[in-house]
Formats: C-alpha cells, structure tokens, sequence
C-alpha cells in the first residue's frame, strides 16, 4: 500500500509547485468505480446483491468499504482518459506533486495509483468517512491550506471543492457545469466531455445479434403456415418480444463482465467496456427492455410467455455461473437456440415435430462450439493459455474440434433419418428431393468448421449463416428443394 506522506498545512506553493488533485471515476476513468465492485461482487456471487443492500442502509462509506474488501479487480483493464492521463504523466515528469483525492475507498483507490506510479498520496473514502463534497473540500484544505492546491474533477459535486481551490482542471465535465465553476474559481484548463452518441446505445442493444431471433419463424416455415396473416402476425410480435428481451440480457451480461471484456481484442471497445456509456445507463436500459419485451409478449399466447421466461432464467444462469462451466456452457448455449423456436411455436400454436428438436440439439450444439474454438484460438494467438472468464484451455482446440464437427454430422445424420422416415409423407409429394438437403448440409458444416478452423469465423455463427453470401445462396437452395419436394413429380418416384 502507498504511504500517506503528509505536509505542513502553512507550506505555501508557488506556480507548478502548488499540489495538482484528481478526482477518479469520470474524471480519471471513464466509468464509476463503485459501481463498477459492485457489479463485480455479485455478478460471482448473485447472493451478494442482498447484502449490498443491507450495506446501503449503513452509508456510502460502509457500502464501499464492503465491497472493497471482497472484490479484486485488475485497474490496468479500466478505460482510462487518455489525454487527461497524458496530461498529468507530464506534469509528474516535470516534477510536480500529484494527488489521488477520491470517494473511491481506499483499497481500491491505491491500487490505482500503484498501477499508474504518478500519484505521490491517496486521499480516498476510510473509515466510514465518504470522501465526497464538503468533507472532501475540508480535507485538502486541511492537507494543503485554501487556495493552495489545483483540483481536476468533472461533476457538480465538486463545485464545493473548486471554490477552495486556487485554479481548476474541468475533464469531461457536465453539461452546463464549466459556466458554474466560472462564478467560483479560475478555470485553467478544460479536457472536453465524450458525449455518449445514438450510435452508443444502439450498440449496446446488438441489433446484429437480432438475428439470431429468425429462428422464430422457423415453426411457420416448417409448417408451411407462412402465408397466413394470423400466423405471420404472431411471429413478428414474438421476434420483437425476444428482441428486446435479448437485448437486456445483452446489457445486464456487459454489465456483468467488464472486466472479461476489457481483456478480450474486440470486446473491449463494447460501450460499457470502453467507457463511452455510463454504467448507470446500463442500469436503466436493461429493465426498461425487459418490461417492453413483455408488453409485446402480452399479446400472444399464455405459452409463449412461458418460453420467454424460461429463456430468460436460462440466460440469466448462463451469464451468472454456466458460462464458466465447460461444456455445460455450450449445451446451454445450444438450448438457448432451441427456445427461440419453441417460442415461434408457441407463439403461432404449430407444434414442433420431435425430429426438428433433434436435429436443432445436434445443430446449434454445433454452433456453439464453434464459437467456443473460435475465442479459444484467438486465446492462443494473443499467447495465453486460458480464456479469461471461461473454463477452457488451449491444449483443448484439439477436442473442441472433434465435438463440433461430430455434433454437426449427427445434425447431417437426423436429417437423413428424417428425410427417410414414413413421418415426411404427410408432408411432401417427392420427398425424395429432400436428400439434397442433406447434401447441402453437410457442406455448409464441413465449410464452417473449415472456416473456424482457419481463424475466420469472427462473429457468431449463426449471424454469420445470415449474412454469409455462400450460407445464403446454401438456404436459398434448400429451399428450392423444398418447393421441389412439395410438387407432384412423377420422374422422381423410382427413387422413393
């Protein structure tokens, strides 16, 4: 821990010798560090999220004392500003004496400072004292003297602090705040804000992972039941339901793994991760979505509800502890494609035939897969050995290999069995056809996992098939074959 070095308040400071004070979260750091533990504690232990409460009832101070003595966190993944930081790497090289002055409490403040080596003391929130405001203003006055200290904040909470201080440094400062801090101190300089944008949030809801939620209009599809308005209607209420509600569990499961993102290449520059929305928007947005895909859910059947709840449970453990499990996690993973078409049965009252259920395990067990040695490779490129926040290794490549190309031929081999069946007679005149299916599948698996292989599946691979040119013209061929196989073709009978 760093050693608090104290000063004779009387000292008086000249010019760049007067002391620089910063401010952490919003000013230092994108992002809020207590909610940031916060998070962190009970996205490992949900449990915790009661005791929080309680804790909240004893104060602030008490509250990130709590948290503060649970929670590890890695400070070199926390999205920093990097040219308010750059400004003060030069005025430490200078010589100048930089303060951490903090509400963060002091455990986690001074694992900041020890990371970035520029701070030459801590003040931070300890021992039930919440360094905030007026107290925080009475303590650097009492460290330094009125008017002999400089302090770098971004809030209105620091108007306090400021009207003691000899020159103020607004960083990314609130809108409307610069013209307060005006009337009370001089203004040095101003590090301008990063106004969170449209483009932001729109990122934070996924909307290509919408696509994912096609898979309702499978039941339709299957049942060649399309066409009929009533049918139609429902689907597309039910994909904008499970749209939303994917969409706040694609906020909460940000919310609840910054830190794995950080450390991910791409992951880390998702909004929450990167600092450009607040976490608190997060807070909001991700129950806000939840009640709109309900609204939307009210509409249809009582069993679609049913299945959206039970997706959203499902979801919710995945995110909390499953995805931490191997193998476990992709099979959750192929289940959580599955209730997308439980859903558009439900939801239009076409009931799903046992062989689809099967043949969609297999698939998207599959695809998760997929994605599973898709991460693990770009782990083993970077040098690691482990992903961060999942329970594989390297050395397991080899074997994830081997299930998913297993598990996408068992897919290939339900459908032939399918195709093969007396059930497919109710449904198609020539049947026969529908071995081309077979064929078209079990290139599109082989190509995939060839693809994966050579490190270029980058996105999810079922949005992948959605907008791969080559995966759409294998699904518009299979369904030629499908018009084909509905038609009464007397050629094709001696292949029956």
């Amino acid at each position: 821990m760093l050693q608090e070095l104290r000063i004779d308040p009387s000292q008086k400071y000249a010019g760049d010798s007067v002391p620089l004070c910063v401010d952490l979260d919003g000013t230092l750091i994108d992002t809020d560090l207590l909610m940031e533990s916060a998070l962190a504690l009970v996205s490992r232990n949900p449990l915790q999220g009661f005791a929080v409460l309680k804790w909240l009832t004893g104060g602030k101070a008490q509250l990130k004392e709590e948290i503060a003595q649970r929670v590890t966190m890695d400070m070199s993944l926390l999205p920093y500003n990097e040219e308010f930081l750059g400004y003060l790497k030069q005025e430490h090289a200078s010589g100048r004496e930089i303060v951490l002055a903090t509400a963060t409490h002091r455990l986690l403040a001074e694992q900041v400072a020890a990371h970035l080596g520029i701070f030459s003391r801590v003040l931070a929130t300890e021992n039930g004292n919440n360094l905030s405001g007026e107290r925080k203003r009475e303590r650097l006055v009492e460290e330094f003297g009125e008017k002999q200290f400089d302090y770098a904040a971004n809030d209105f909470v620091d108007l306090s602090v400021w009207s003691r201080a000899r020159k103020v440094i607004l960083v990314n400062p609130a809108s409307g705040l610069e013209d307060k801090v005006r009337e009370v101190a001089e203004v040095a300089q101003v590090f301008p804000a990063r106004r969170s944008s449209l483009n932001d949030y729109i990122k934070a809801l996924r909307p290509h992972q919408w696509a994912k939620n096609m898979l309702i209009f499978i039941p339709a599809l299957a049942g060649h039941a399309i066409a009929d308005i009533g049918t139609l209607t429902n689907t597309l209420i039910g994909l904008i339901s499970f749209c939303l509600c994917a969409s706040s569990v694609y906020v909460a499961n940000d919310l609840s793994d910054l830190e794995a993102d950080r450390s991910h290449a791409k992951k880390r520059y998702r909004p929450f991760a990167s600092g450009a929305l607040p976490i608190g928007h997060g807070l909001i947005m991700a129950p806000l979505l939840l009640a709109a895909g309900f609204l939307f859910a009210a509409f249809l059947p009582g069993w679609f509800f049913v299945i959206l709840c039970g997706y959203l449970f499902t979801t919710v453990a995945y995110t909390l502890d499953i995805k931490r499990r191997v193998i476990v996690d992709v099979l959750v993973l192929a289940i959580l494609y599955t209730f997308r078409l439980l859903a558009g049965s439900a939801a239009t009252g076409i009931d799903l035939s046992t062989w689809l259920l099967a043949f969609s395990m297999f698939f998207f067990l599959s695809l998760a897969l997929v994605k599973r040695y898709s991460e693990l490779a770009a782990v083993s490129a970077s040098g690691d050995q482990k992903a961060r926040g999942r329970a594989y290794r390297v050395d397991d490549l080899p074997l994830v290999l081997s299930l998913g190309t297993t598990s996408g031929y068992m897919a290939v081999l339900v459908l032939a069995l399918y195709v093969s069946s007396n059930d497919i007679l109710a449904m198609y005149r020539t049947p026969a056809v529908l071995w081309g299916l077979c064929i078209l599948l079990l290139y599109w698996v082989s190509r995939t996992w060839m693809l994966t292989h050579r490190g270029k599946m980058n996105q999810d691979p079922v949005v992948f098939a959605l907008t791969d040119r080559i995966s759409l013209l294998v699904g518009g061929l299979s369904a030629v074959l499908i018009f084909l196989a509905r038609l009464n073709m007397e050629f094709m009978m001696p292949f029956k």
